[in-house]
């Protein structure tokens, strides 16, 4: 139990030092190209994540296993890219989404390296940090409910958001995430879901991501029918599509968690040491 709390306590600091980081750095940053900025900032965070995991916690990153990054951030990136698809094509079935031909290809390298920034950013904040955290006190399944719960808050202030939205967000995105870093133990594939879905929304589809009007996409379109299929201002995110698509994913990543056993108790559920034997008078 002590270590469990020494080791709770070593990565509090951690995410001290990354939120220092964030509080400190991002005023100053935002005087820069949306690009840079974010690229600094993801690479200053990533850099303290890796020193304070050195030198504070002292372990070793498993999340961070370069033998495993090559493929699992591609298959995450593909199955991002495949579910927002999924979504758009739903909408288009249901006379929702209605394509109007091709936009600019000049926005793709860019959008792409937004994305993999804001994916590598949020994830290494919410999963490599908070879940792995919360999870220590209240097990995987409540480090799920909890982190979703913080994601959806995070969109709260975005533009066009609402409680609805917010909601969505925590469902597909926080719970798909989550459980794609429960079943592997690794950020790879949920930075690779957080960087194909984002890129395929705002880069190839050209929709409002997360509130934030996208410059044209590969692909031009509009959405217009009732919000719980549009997500209003919000953007497709917000649709009950979206959250059904997403959570039929996550139900496969929990199905893992499950079957290899790899959700980890709360802390009060786990073993005790046995207690001493000692004689008692009788």
């Amino acid at each position: 139990m002590r270590k469990t709390w020494k080791e709770l306590g070593l990565g509090f600091l951690n995410l001290l030092a990354v939120a220092g980081v964030i509080a400190v750095a991002q005023p100053q940053l935002q005087k820069y190209s949306g690009a840079a900025g974010a690229g600094v900032l993801a690479v200053l965070c990533l850099a303290v994540y890796v020193a304070a995991r050195k030198w504070i916690e002292r372990r070793t990153p498993t999340e961070l296993s370069i033998r495993h990054a090559p493929v699992e951030l591609a298959a995450g990136m593909l199955l991002g890219v495949v579910l927002f698809s999924s979504v758009m094509l739903i909408l288009w079935i249901a006379r929702v989404y209605r394509p109007e031909g091709w936009g600019s290809y000049r926005q793709l390298a860019g959008g792409l390296f937004l994305a993999l920034l804001a994916g590598i950013l949020e994830e290494l904040l919410f999963r490599g940090l908070l879940f792995r955290l919360t999870s220590k006190i209240l097990g995987t399944w409540g480090a799920l409910l909890v982190t979703s719960a913080l994601f959806g808050a995070a969109h709260a202030a975005n533009h066009g958001a609402t409680v609805s939205s917010s909601l969505a967000i925590a469902l597909e995105a926080g719970i798909l995430l989550g459980a794609a870093y429960a079943a592997t133990g690794r950020l790879w594939v949920p930075i690779g879901l957080h960087v194909g879905w984002n890129f395929t929304e705002g880069s190839l589809f050209g929709m409002t991501l997360s509130g934030n009007t996208m410059a044209t996409g590969l692909i031009r379109g509009s959405l217009a029918g009732p919000r719980i299929l549009t997500g209003g201002e919000f953007g497709p995110e917000a649709s009950m599509v979206a959250v059904v698509v997403c959570l039929c994913a996550a139900a496969y990543f929990i199905r893992l968690v499950v079957k290899f056993n790899r959700a980890e108790p709360p802390v009060w559920r786990r073993a005790q040491p046995p207690l001493e034997s000692v004689d008692v008078p009788v």
